[in-house]
Parts: structure tokens; C-alpha cells; sequence
């Protein structure tokens, strides 16, 4: 039957009538799946014979198992047919007869070919079919399908009987319900094959043998990709990666797949390491540094190993000169974060040229690119060079004008400058752009308080509860995924980047005080928060904002309400410490507040607010000289701060030290003529 299909293939149709080509046609599928049902059955015979020589012990001899091969006409007989319905425009019978084949028992000769059949069948349902089209196994196929070519459902109507039986749905049988199921399950079995017969033989004589069972493992691990990474199981996805590393001797492409796999599933720390591999066999390619250092300055905060591979881009030079610019940008947010991080005061200033030095040769080797622009007009901003700021994020605006970052950026230089009415109109534009942005929520919170009143901020803060909790549908574990928004916006760091730093320390403080939270939580909750951090964190900034606002028209019962929704989501943070401080200050118990920005401090000790509001309480009680420490310590840690200035000459005016304590004023008085309405460093520094 084999050779009468190819004949037929081969022999020209001496009629151009249409339906004499159909039949011919229909002639050649029969044949090759009366060919692929025969050597099926040939197939499981011979096995079952073999089997039972085995298990007799049967002197008779007989062919093993390793001698039997598919052979040219076998081979062409199971899998010509199907390729031919998928010619022809008849996906749902080249379906079919997929699974039909993938029904059959199977034997040792076919397992090759099975491999290869569940993956073709995996990639049409991945790449050919859509969820409305699909049918499961169990079911009958539809009889018009919008997969056919509409030209052809006639001419097919009739003539071969389609083969599939239906099989009756048995409670212990598993059935995928749609597309990317059952092609996940199909490469899931591809994929234990694969691993079953791989040849990792680095000897010569196998080499042919080993690149053939490397492109198979490829093909099916590049599959699998799409398929998890379309249900965004990208833990699972980095599961299958990590078994394929057995192929990935010397092979960049599994392994720059398996570096991208562990980003997705936040398994930042690792993907770093695995990407250094990548660099090690790929040196020229400027795009594997890059994305280790927009790790390394995420979430690990890992700034001296980002620093190393942003300098690994620029010293590549001509080689990439399309990332150059890149390289510089990265190197500038490196310094900006460490100038952040840095203790002393002279190391900020040296780290901030650096960091600025950065960002305008970034700007000069790729002007038509916003982000150059804008990191530079931040940069300049925090620095305190408003004016300069502000023309180079009206620049980024101009090529990117819808961008959330320079808008907000925008509004922080304009309040800088005092004008508060102006910056709240530019939140209010960006927001109807990201009305689900909260850090430009916050922002607007205090531009609020200030220019429409506190009524107003707290409507503000009751519309980000309710858009807190459209986002985090915390009672359905898939809004759970929404947790990528705080990604994309820096949420994150929103505990940190309130006190106006984003230090190491903080950083370190952050993780102790989760920790801490955690427990705290587990002893007096008996609900402990599910799911992801981000959105707990996102809802304790609410109430943490409208606490300020209480705190700022003398409602303490308000406050003390807000504050204890956010100490029940996180007891142990240093800002709720510090606004329970707040609170009691209000209330004029000083004793209780010092304790509570005391505790603050013992979890973060480089809480600017804190150690400000403990400060005052010293000078208060008469401790000049313990008061006069913190708050140089304070200077050291943020030298911006002009409320830390002030309180600063405060106490020095207290010891007589007139002549520094007017020099601390003035210094004040400078600082709070740019001060933006909140910290610079609030909005996100990545790459």
C-alpha cells in the first residue's frame, strides 16, 4: 500500500478535472493509511512474539528487539498521511489521524516516531488551533471546522470513512480540555522520552548520534516554553529547563533559555549565575550583561556585581556599538544606587559625578532614547540641579510622552519649585494614563494636602482601597498574578523609598522586618495574609498615607485606626514603628513616642524620620549632646533632608554653638527651596 501511494504521487493526472484530482487524492491517503494500519499491526505482532520467546525461553530463533527497524516504506506508510491532510487544508482529519497513531499500542520500533508524531501533533495545537476550535479526544470532531479550508470541505465530505473511534469517556482516564493541555501533556511525555534515550557520549563515534538527540530535546524544550509561558507556569517551566541541563554541555541556547525561564519564575540569584555561563559562551553578546545587571540592581541589590557586568557591556566597544549606550545607562543607575547607599558624605558626592558622568554619555551616544534622557534629568534632580532637570525630562517627554516615570518626575520638580497646583495637574494627566499606578497615588495624596485640603486626600486614599481591592482579588488565586504591576512600578521598595533612601541597610532592614512581621503575625492573627507580599504592601502604604493625613488635621482616634491596619499587615516595620511614634507625639505622650522611634531605628537604623523625630525628642527632654549626634549621623545618611538641617541648628542654637547653628539654617533654608513634595528617590531606578 506504501508503494502504490508513492506511485500514485508520482503519476501525473492525464485530466484537469477537479474531481478526478480528488479522487486521487482520497486514493493516495487511503493507501497510506491502509500502509500505516497494517505496519502498526505487523509491528505489535512481531513484539508480542518476541515477548513470548523471551518468557518461554524458546531456543527458536527469532529477530530481537534492537533488530528491528522501521525501514523507508514502513515509516512512509505512518507518516504520509497525515502530512498530506495537513497539505491539503484538512487539519481536523490530520488531527485525527495524530491521535489515532498516538492510540496505538505502542512497541519499541515506533518509540522514535511516537516522540516525533506527539511533538508535530503538540506544535499544530499550539500554532494552528485556538481554544474555540479545539475538540478533546473523547469527543466526535466536528463536521465543518473553521481549521479546514473552506474550499475543501466538500470534496472530502465523502469517500473515506473516518477512521477514528470514539473512545468512551472512563472516570480513570485523563482528558485535556483544551489546546495548550493536551499539547503540554504531549511534550511532557516527548520530553521523558527524550531524556530516556538521550546520548551524551562526548566520544567521536557518537557525535552524529549526540547532535541528533540534542535538536530533538531542542525542538521539544522550545515547545514546552511556549506552552508553559502562555499559562505563565514559569516555575514548572524552569522545573523541565534544569532536566534538559544534562543536553547543555557547551549549548548557549538551553542555557540562555534556562537563565530566562528562572527571571520569570523570580529566582533572581540563580539566573545570575547561569547567566554568567552564558556570557562565558557567548562574550560578544552585550544583551546577557545587560540583563544581569538589571537583575543584580533589582531585587538583590547586588550593586558591585551589577557595576562589574555594566562595565563588561561598555568595554565591549565597537563590537556592540548599539549597546554602548545601554552599557553607560546601566552603569549610571549602578552609581546613583550606590551613591544612595553610600554612609559618608563624600562618597555620595563622588558616586553622584559618576553616576551623572554616566548617564550624559549615555545621552550623547543614543539622544533619540528617553530613558537616557530621563535618568539624567533624575539623576540632576536628585543632586538638587533643578532647572537643568527639568529640560531634560521635558526632552524624555518629547520622545516618550506618555511615559508614567517622566510625568511623575515631572510633577516632583514642579513642586520643588512650588508649584503644587501645576505638579497635581501633571499626576492627575498621568493617572488618567495608569489610573492603577500607585506610587503616582501617593504622590498625589500629598499634593493634595496640600492644594485641595485633607478631605480631599482622604477621598483620594479611600479610592485607592477600592482599586486595591479590584486589582488584588486576593479571593481568586489568578489575581494574584496582578503582582507583576508592583514589579513594573517599583512597589517593591515602597516601605523603603517613603523615608526618601534606598539604602543597603533599609534593604536588609526590609527583609528583617518581613521576617519579624511574619512571625509576629503568625502569634496573634488567626488569618495570616496569603499569596504574594506586593499587595500587602501596597495596601499598608494606603492606610500608612491616610494616617499622615489624620496626623496632619489632630485626629489621633483616626490615625490610631489607620496605623493598626497597617502594624496588622506588618507589625514590625520600621514605618509603622515610626508613625505609631507619630501618633503618640500627637497624643503628647513623649515617653511612648521615643520608644517607638527607638524600636523603628532598632530595625533600620538609617531611618532619616526617625532618628529626626527621636532627636527632637532628646533636645526636648534636655540630651543636647546625644540629640546633636543622631542628627549628624542623620546628615551623613541623607544630606537633602533640610527638616534634619533645621532640627540640627535647633540644638546647636540650644548649646550656644550660634555661629554653626546659622550655617545649619541657611543650609536648611537651601535645601527646602528644591525640596520636591516627596523624596526623589521614590520613583523606581531599573534598567
Amino acid at each position: 500500500f506504501a508503494s502504490q501511494g508513492l506511485c500514485l504521487e508520482k503519476l501525473p493526472i492525464s485530466s484537469s478535472a477537479s474531481n478526478l484530482h480528488v479522487d486521487r487524492e482520497q486514493e493516495i491517503v487511503t493507501c497510506y493509511e491502509k500502509a500505516g494500519d497494517i505496519a502498526l499491526l505487523y509491528l505489535q505482532e512481531i513484539e508480542r512474539v518476541i515477548n513470548a520467546n523471551i518468557q518461554n525461553r524458546s531456543p527458536k530463533p527469532g529477530p530481537t528487539a534492537h533488530e528491528q527497524e522501521l525501514g523507508f516504506f514502513l515509516e512512509t506508510g505512518l507518516q504520509r498521511a497525515h502530512v498530506l491532510y495537513f497539505k491539503n487544508g484538512n487539519l481536523t482529519r490530520g488531527v485525527g489521524r495524530f491521535r489515532e497513531l498516538l492510540r496505538a499500542v505502542e512497541t519499541r520500533t515506533t518509540q522514535n516516531l511516537r516522540m516525533t508524531i506527539a511533538r508535530q501533533l503538540a506544535e499544530i495545537l499550539l500554532r494552528g488551533m485556538c481554544e474555540q476550535s479545539y475538540w478533546n479526544p473523547l469527543e466526535d470532531p466536528p463536521h465543518q471546522s473553521p481549521l479546514d479550508d473552506p474550499l475543501r470541505k466538500e470534496e472530502f465530505s465523502e469517500g473515506i470513512q473516518y477512521s477514528e473511534k470514539a473512545v468512551k469517556s472512563r472516570n480513570y482516564i485523563f482528558c485535556p480540555q483544551e489546546n495548550t493541555e493536551e499539547a503540554l501533556l504531549l511534550l511532557l511525555i516527548s520530553e521523558s522520552m527524550a531524556n530516556r534515550d538521550a546520548v551524551l557520549s562526548r566520544i567521536p563515534e557518537h557525535k552524529n548520534d549526540r547532535i541528533i538527540s540534542l535538536q530533538s530535546a531542542s525542538v521539544v524544550y522550545d515547545l514546552l516554553t511556549i506552552a508553559l509561558g502562555r499559562r505563565g507556569q514559569y516555575e514548572m517551566l524552569s522545573e523541565c529547563l534544569e532536566r534538559a541541563m544534562k543536553f547543555a554541555f557547551e549549548e548557549f541556547h538551553l542555557w540562555y533559555q534556562f537563565a530566562l525561564s528562572l527571571m520569570a519564575a523570580g529566582k533572581s540569584a540563580r539566573a545570575v549565575k547561569v547567566l554568567k555561563e552564558c556570557i562565558r559562551l557567548k562574550p560578544d553578546d552585550a544583551t546577557i550583561p545587560l540583563l544581569a545587571a538589571k537583575l543584580c540592581m533589582g531585587s538583590l541589590h547586588w550593586l558591585e556585581e551589577a557595576e562589574r557586568f555594566a562595565k563588561a557591556v561598555v568595554d565591549l566597544g565597537d563590537k556592540t556599538s548599539e549597546f554602548r549606550a545601554k552599557g553607560y545607562l546601566a552603569l549610571g543607575l549602578t552609581y546613583s544606587l550606590q551613591a544612595t547607599d553610600a554612609s559618608l558624605r563624600g562618597m555620595q558626592e563622588v558616586l553622584q559625578r559618576q553616576a551623572l558622568l554616566a548617564f550624559q554619555r549615555a545621552h550623547s551616544l543614543s539622544p533619540t532614547d528617553h530613558l537616557a534622557a530621563f535618568y539624567l534629568a533624575l539623576q540632576l534632580a536628585i543632586s538638587r540641579q533643578i532647572p537643568e532637570a527639568l529640560g531634560y525630562v521635558r526632552q524624555a517627554l518629547q520622545l516618550q510622552g506618555d511615559d508614567a516615570n517622566s510625568l511623575h518626575l515631572l510633577a516632583l520638580l514642579l513642586s520643588a519649585q512650588k508649584h503644587y497646583h501645576d505638579a497635581l495637574n501633571i499626576i492627575d494627566m498621568a493617572l488618567s494614563e495608569y489610573p492603577e499606578n500607585f506610587i503616582l497615588l501617593f504622590t498625589k495624596v500629598k499634593l493634595e494636602s496640600l492644594c485641595r485640603g485633607p478631605d480631599e486626600a482622604l477621598l483620594t486614599c479611600k479610592h485607592m482601597l477600592q482599586i486595591w481591592k479590584s486589582c488584588y482579588n486576593l479571593t481568586n488565586p489568578r489575581g494574584l498574578q496582578l503582582n507583576v504591576l508592583c514589579n513594573v512600578y517599583g512597589l517593591h521598595i515602597l516601605f523603603i523609598t517613603s523615608t526618601g533612601s534606598v539604602h543597603a541597610t533599609s534593604i536588609a532592614a526590609s527583609r528583617v522586618e518581613q521576617a519579624l512581621s511574619e512571625v509576629a503575625s503568625s502569634l496573634q492573627s488567626s488569618a495570616p495574609k496569603q499569596g504574594p507580599l506586593h499587595p500587602w504592601m501596597t495596601l499598608a502604604q494606603i492606610w500608612l498615607h491616610a494616617a499622615e493625613v489624620y496626623i496632619g488635621i489632630g485626629k489621633p482616634a483616626e490615625a490610631t485606626a489607620c496605623t493598626q491596619e497597617a502594624a496588622n499587615l506588618f507589625p514590625m516595620s520600621h514605618y509603622v514603628l515610626y508613625m505609631r511614634g507619630q501618633v503618640a507625639e500627637l497624643r503628647g505622650n513623649i515617653d511612648e513616642a521615643k520608644r517607638w522611634y527607638e524600636e523603628a531605628l532598632s530595625i533600620s537604623p538609617t531611618h532619616v524620620k526617625s532618628m529626626q523625630r527621636l532627636a527632637l525628642i532628646l533636645h526636648q527632654l534636655g540630651r543636647y549632646s546625644l540629640a546633636e549626634k543622631i542628627l549628624r549621623d542623620a546628615v551623613q545618611v541623607n544630606s537633602t533632608a533640610h527638616e534634619v538641617w533645621n532640627s540640627l541648628g535647633e540644638v546647636l542654637q540650644a548649646q550656644g554653638n550660634d555661629d554653626a547653628a546659622t550655617e545649619c539654617f541657611l543650609t536648611a533654608l537651601e535645601l527646602e527651596a528644591s525640596s520636591p513634595v516627596v523624596p526623589f528617590t521614590i520613583i523606581p531606578r531599573v534598567l
